[in-house]
């Protein structure tokens, strides 16, 4: 791994993909775990989190289902603070557990959101899966149930996370240097 230029930004190398797999597989094992017996459905959030989710699904072995949804409040390298969806929830989430997973989670305001949409339709659990989370920055109370990584508050790119439509395909994670 090695400094990247994306756009007009450099970034640095921070997670290898190796370290991220590792936790990926420790959550899907306690997801295992939780849901023996039932049948999620992954709610996954687009864009950033389909490889984690991609990733996360080989690894769990439980009865699941998988659907999307698109919440989008970012600009650049920075948060607007407004929700904005994209394209909705097609399923019926009544009396079923649901996970949402997301890449990254910051300010909270965008599960927040979400997790409020969701209640009112009456599924069996919500829970929140997050590749990384920045508990610095949380800005709402949640109860984050599966957390593969804890990160600072840094940009950062790489494995399904972009900067301005660039760098989720990257295998490793970076973070922002300039």
């Amino acid at each position: 791994m090695s400094t990247i230029q994306v756009h007009d930004k450099k970034f640095a190398p921070s997670i290898p993909a190796e370290d991220i797999l590792q936790q990926v597989r420790r959550v899907a094992q306690e997801i295992n775990r939780d849901y023996e017996g039932q049948s999620p459905l992954f709610l996954v959030v687009l864009n950033g989190a389909f490889v984690f989710a991609a990733d996360l699904m080989r690894e769990v072995t439980v009865p699941a289902e998988i659907s999307f949804v698109k919440l989008a409040s970012y600009e650049g390298t920075a948060s607007t603070g407004t929700v904005r969806e994209v394209i909705g929830l097609n399923t019926d989430i009544t009396g079923r557990p649901v996970i949402i997973v997301e890449d990254i989670v910051e300010s909270g305001i965008t599960m927040a959101h979400m997790i409020e949409r969701l209640r009112s339709q009456n599924p069996k659990s919500i829970e929140i899966c997050t590749l990384l989370l920045k508990p610095e920055c949380l800005q709402v109370k949640l109860d984050i149930k599966y957390v593969a990584m804890e990160i600072p508050n840094d940009f950062i790119l790489g494995y399904g996370l972009d900067y301005n439509g660039l760098g989720r395909g990257l295998k490793d994670i970076y973070t922002i240097i300039s």
